[in-house]
């Protein structure tokens, strides 16, 4: 069976579960790589440290920084150095990983559905002006568009069973009992392909995120960041990166099959690892005019 071999994924699954490291060589290559990504956020810390202004807050470092000042007081804060530096390592490890392997499996899937390509392609003409790439404000004005990136993180479902939780209390779940503390690991495939929710499950149809007018429509069973108060934390900065990097890539060109490849080729089926990624392939991106 294919084993997925990114960095991230091999660090992330080390992060939950340590005690199988040396099946990757943990103690040496994660090791390093985590040492190596720990040096550039400290010196990236310290330059935002150095230059911080509570009135022009940049990103996620200077609200932490901000929030850390207000609370240096209190002994018991949670805005302290360590968490700063676990709390971006979060969003830049995980958010690295998932959002690149979705806007991989969706110039795949433009590849495999060329009509719904030139159709995200016309809406985004009526929408923007030419020579100007997509932005956030475009994305209500852009249904279709937006449908088919919701669509896309549905069929791919690139983290099928989320990550693990643990019990807070004792559960009554369809008449089995979980004990309090109990590790829990939910399979998101279960809702995403859900037949009661999907008219296709198992075909992609961003169909499934529009109504009959052609708007779009929010699905309570879209769950690709999990769902409840321990969803994904960086659920906010994803929809905004998948949104401009797959617009911004459809805005300046067309991909398709390399020469003497058909779509008909091209392969759905998912590279099995800590996520599912797409099988290797062959890309094509030509200018869009």
């Amino acid at each position: 069976m294919p084993v997925n071999t990114n960095p991230f994924v091999f660090c992330q699954l080390y992060n939950f579960y340590p005690s199988v490291g040396f099946l990757f060589g943990a103690p040496r290559t994660v090791q390093r790589n985590v040492d190596e990504l720990n040096t550039f956020l400290q010196k990236f810390f310290q330059e935002h440290r150095q230059e911080f202004n509570a009135n022009n807050l940049t990103g996620f470092v200077d609200a932490f920084l901000m929030k850390q000042q207000q609370e240096s007081r209190n002994p018991r804060t949670y805005f302290h150095n360590e968490n700063l530096l676990f709390s971006t390592l979060d969003l830049f490890a995980a958010g690295t990983e998932t959002t690149s392997t979705t806007v991989r499996w969706g110039l795949l899937l433009m590849m495999k559905y060329p009509e719904i390509q030139r159709r995200i392609q016309e809406e985004m003409n009526k929408v923007i002006e030419p020579g100007q790439l997509p932005t956030l404000e475009d994305r209500k004005k852009m249904p279709y568009t937006d449908a088919v990136i919701h669509e896309i993180q549905r069929f791919a479902n690139i983290v099928p069973m989320s990550v693990s939780r643990s019990t807070s209390r004792n559960v009554n779940f369809r008449g089995y009992v979980i004990p309090k503390g109990i590790e829990v690991i939910p399979l998101l495939t279960s809702v995403l392909n859900d037949k009661l929710h999907w008219e296709t499950p198992d075909q992609f149809n961003p169909s499934h995120f529009l109504d009959s007018d052609g708007n779009f429509i929010r699905k309570e069973a879209f769950i690709p960041f999990s769902i409840g108060r321990r969803a994904c934390v960086g659920e906010g900065l994803a929809k905004m990166e998948l949104f401009l990097f797959f617009a911004g890539l459809l805005r300046k060109f067309t991909f398709q099959p390399p020469p003497g490849v058909s779509k008909s080729d091209l392969d759905l089926t998912a590279d099995v690892g800590f996520t599912l990624t797409p099988m290797p392939h062959l890309v094509c991106a030509i200018p869009y005019e």
